[in-house]
């Protein structure tokens, strides 16, 4: 039977992929795919090259400025907001899904409020441990809410909140050792250690990193991933990319141990392949998210934590050394995790709330 489904979700990358790695199932599920986001996003360029059709909406900002450059831009975002909301409905009127399914971000709040204001059900999923504004507006609206961690249950509402992991996109479970060390010109007789500072890097992780480098590849062949725009020399034993995608599974793969910044997502591709991580929040610019799930991580014996105020190249090495000391450990512990198929357990979801 033909169906129709509309995703949303968009700002950064971590909005956006966790729906596209649900695209497999939904079309074996026989589901029509369309997607509502904003023009000029990262959403529109991740979903086109998917080959989805793309829906733009206009999107408001939720601001808490009360400066007066921050009331007028208030202002201007709550007529955007309620376009958005005029915008998604035509949308919805017009393809008539069965189910909408929210990954958070700004531009889902209207496609959710929307969807109920026509009888349309929705599931949204939230990766972090605090659930990010946008999703906490649309709690109201929505039927289920899908959660990584198993905190997060506490902080949404009882009756819709529901444990199942993080879809990935199945390429990153597919990573193959020998290539990713031919990829970086590593032999297998050493180990290999992974940084990861986030898709558009991070100063203060690069630099340190740069300072204890000699102190690093005296026990580890290092990939360390720089971030666009911050290209770095390569050495003996050093292999710097500014940004991997078809052979970050492979990179993976060849990491025995990973340094890396705490985003939600990330952390579950962790968790999936049993990489032992060294994790470094991301917390001035942020809500403190990534600070909740580095300390979930070790709270569970799959990581270590290094805050960013206790960062120095000789910390850093020296915390490196120790979580390879326990790396066995670790990797045990995280393959014993209740870990389930998170596509498949949204995928139930999805359809039991579609049922209904």
């Amino acid at each position: 039977m033909h169906k129709t489904i509309i995703l949303t979700g968009g700002g950064t990358a971590g909005h956006v992929n966790p729906n596209l790695a649900l695209l497999p199932s939904l079309r074996a599920d026989g589901f029509s795919i369309h997607y509502i986001g904003s023009a000029n996003s990262i959403e529109a360029e991740l979903v086109r090259d998917a080959g989805l059709p793309f829906h733009e909406i206009a999107v408001g900002k939720l601001r808490r400025s009360l400066t007066a450059s921050g009331i007028v831009k208030n202002v201007r975002d709550q007529i955007s907001f309620a376009k958005g909301i005029f915008d998604a409905r035509r949308l919805l009127a017009r393809l008539r899904p069965s189910i909408v399914f929210s990954k958070g971000g700004y531009v889902s709040v209207p496609v959710v409020i929307a969807a109920r204001t026509l009888g349309i059900k929705s599931v949204i999923h939230e990766s972090d441990i605090t659930p990010g504004l946008a999703n906490r507006l649309s709690f109201s609206f929505t039927d289920r809410v899908c959660v990584s961690f198993p905190e997060t249950l506490g902080r949404v509402p009882k009756h819709k909140g529901i444990l199942t992991g993080t879809p990935l996109r199945p390429e990153i479970l597919r990573g193959d050792k020998p290539t990713g060390l031919s990829i970086c010109g590593f032999t297998p007789d050493r180990p290999v250690l992974l940084i990861v500072g986030g898709s558009s890097g991070s100063r203060v992780i690069n630099d340190t990193v740069t300072s204890a480098l000699p102190q690093l590849l005296k026990q580890y062949q290092v990939i360390h991933l720089t971030g666009k725009g911050n290209a770095t020399r390569p050495m003996p034993g050093y292999a710097p990319f500014e940004y991997l995608k078809a052979d970050m599974p492979h990179a993976l793969a060849a990491a025995d141990i990973v340094i890396s910044r705490a985003g939600a997502n990330a952390l579950q591709e962790f968790l999936a392949l049993s990489k032992p991580s060294l994790l470094i929040p991301l917390e001035k610019a942020s809500r403190g998210d990534q600070v909740h799930n580095a300390e979930s991580f070790a709270r569970r014996g799959y990581a270590t934590v290094l805050h960013e105020a206790m960062l120095t190249p000789e910390a850093l090495a020296y915390e490196a050394h120790n979580l390879y000391a326990q790396r066995h450990v670790l990797a045990e512990r995280m393959s014993q995790a209740p870990q389930s198929n998170a596509c498949e357990e949204v995928m139930k979801v999805i359809a039991s709330v579609e049922a209904v």
